[in-house]
């Protein structure tokens, strides 16, 4: 088990660095180049646990893969009828993302398949994504825990001969995963999949499989994807990967609350639907800056940059909160070192995570002596802008976001901060204390 020393930076942080792979995208990359007719090539492959699951579970369901471990990955596709029953169950590891979107696709399979993770994961409720795969017709059968659906999940397959049937579902919550398990499941069923959002959620599914051709229409929040009549129609692509914008929101709150740095992150995806964080920091009044270089399948990507900022106090709620659901734990890092009182609200279902995600932030501040009150949907969050925090050692308890969280912390620290079960870091940011020590600051890692 790995712990991870944060010394107080006392200097700026500078420089411009690379972030991994954005890895909601490359999920989807995975899967749906596994579903094409033809080789595929996906360029910029980050090497965080997550993803190579994905990866890896494709390879048990048939599909040939090669990477040469320098970040590019070819993949030769089998169409949408060419998968095989895998020997073994497959493996997410802690990836909801993955967990879902794989039971969109094996759901409409004609071979029985399983799909299990880690323990953390086989807490998580599976049920949003279950029901409706279910009442298209779908056969699942899953492990129940308190009233809630939960890995591992049975898929009995389809009859020989059969399809999905067609869907028309309302989703309650912003979930880009059940979103995007219920079109591609649709890619299997004999009629339309539509869907209706409250608030739209990522889209990157729908990117993907519109630029690669597949019928699918956008409409305000109702989307409708037509399954389609060849199943060699999803041709070979090459996806220029955009680095996620999640692992970089801790590159730049760390140059936001260091004084006087300058950071950037370079090809950062810029999806309007993803970019919630850079809201979050202007709000903050922090400065950053974006620079438009191109895009790759549909999503938008580019340079960002962040200045060393005096933060004020700003509230976080309603869809903004909810489209920043995965950063909520660097913006509690902001907003310890924001001016006044940040409120942040409409997230209660972080305390639907193992353990609860809430209150392991409110902990976790606690620890460097900043206020912090509980709320059932969120956090009130006191700031500490006029002197350094008190140093600290805490443990992730396993999760890799409140583990950068706390390194980020710990470089306006008084003293050397104590990062213990830093090891789940590899989940999402694989190379993250080497990009801190490119930018100058002072990170050791103990084995």
């Amino acid at each position: 088990m790995a712990r991870l020393l944060v010394r107080p930076s006392l200097t700026p942080l500078r420089g411009s660095v690379p972030v991994p792979s954005d890895r909601s995208i490359t999920h989807r990359a995975v899967i749906v180049a596994a579903l094409s007719n033809g080789p595929c090539e996906l360029r910029g492959f980050a090497y965080g646990n997550d993803n190579l699951n994905t990866l890896q579970a494709v390879g048990a369901l048939g599909v040939r893969y090669d990477d040469d471990s320098r970040g590019t990955v070819r993949l030769r596709g089998v169409g949408l009828n060419g998968l095989s029953a895998p020997v073994a169950p497959l493996d997410c590891g802690y990836s909801e993302t993955a967990l879902r979107l794989l039971s969109g696709v094996l759901a409409g399979q004609p071979f029985a398949s399983t799909l299990t993770g880690a323990v953390r994961l086989r807490h998580r409720d599976a049920s949003p994504v279950i029901e409706p795969l279910r009442r298209r017709g779908a056969r699942i059968v899953a492990r129940e825990e308190e009233g809630r659906l939960c890995a591992p999940l049975a898929f009995a397959g389809v009859e020989p001969g059969t399809r999905l049937g067609p869907l028309q579902y309302g989703l309650t919550g912003v979930s880009d995963h059940t979103k995007g398990a219920l079109l591609l499941s649709g890619l299997f069923a004999s009629g339309p999949t539509t869907v209706h959002e409250g608030v739209v959620a990522r889209d990157h599914t729908e990117r993907l499989l519109d630029a690669l051709g597949v019928p699918i229409e956008t409409m305000g929040s109702v989307l409708r994807l037509h399954p389609p009549a060849d199943p060699l129609s999803i041709k070979g692509f090459v996806f220029e990967l955009p680095g996620d914008i999640s692992a970089a929101a801790f590159v730049l709150a760390a140059g936001q609350i260091v004084p006087e740095s300058t950071v950037s992150t370079r090809r950062t995806g810029l999806n309007p639907t993803r970019s919630a964080i850079l809201d979050i920091i202007r709000l903050f009044g922090g400065r950053t800056g974006i620079t438009p270089v191109g895009d790759s399948m549909g999503e938008p990507f580019g340079e960002v940059s962040s200045r060393g900022s005096l933060l004020r106090a700003t509230p976080v709620s309603g869809e903004l909160a909810q489209r920043a659901f995965d950063e909520i734990p660097i913006v509690c890092a902001l907003a310890a070192r924001a001016r006044g009182v940040t409120e942040i609200h409409d997230v209660g279902a972080l305390r639907g995570d193992d353990p609860d995600r809430i209150h392991a932030l409110a902990e976790l501040l606690r620890a460097f002596g900043v206020g912090v009150e509980e709320y059932p949907d969120g956090l009130a969050i006191e700031g500490r802008s006029d002197a350094p925090l008190r140093a600290a050692h805490v443990s992730s308890g396993g999760d890799h976001r409140l583990a950068m969280t706390a390194a980020v912390l710990g470089l306006v620290a008084d003293a050397e901060t104590v990062v213990d079960d830093a090891d789940c870091i590899s989940v999402s940011f694989p190379r993250f204390v080497g990009t801190l020590r490119a930018l100058g600051a002072d990170l050791e890692v103990q084995k």
